[in-house]
């Protein structure tokens, strides 16, 4: 099976470069390079997995962001409802 040919990009499609702020001018896709239809969203990272030697399950992985930013929305709305050291809400 032949090997999936991929579009080639370039300058132009850079999202840099489509609003100016592109320094280099080199020509051809730098490693900078960010596709202009993803808004300078960066693609998505691999979650770190922790295997026990042998298990088919991992034992704990690094939250994603959307379960870090729930965590701190539950940590924030705990903390509101404390009362400070002055005995205020």
């Amino acid at each position: 099976m032949p090997a999936k040919k991929l579009p080639k990009v370039t300058c132009a499609d850079c999202y840099f470069m489509q609003h100016n702020l592109c320094a280099l001018g080199l020509g051809e896709p730098c490693s900078t390079f960010r596709p202009a239809e993803a808004n300078l969203k960066p693609p998505a990272q691999l979650r770190l997995l922790f295997y026990a030697p042998g298990e088919p399950e991992p034992i704990w992985s690094f939250p994603t962001a959307a379960e870090r930013a729930a965590l701190h929305a539950a940590e924030t709305k705990r903390s509101r409802g404390k009362p400070t050291a002055a005995g205020r809400r």
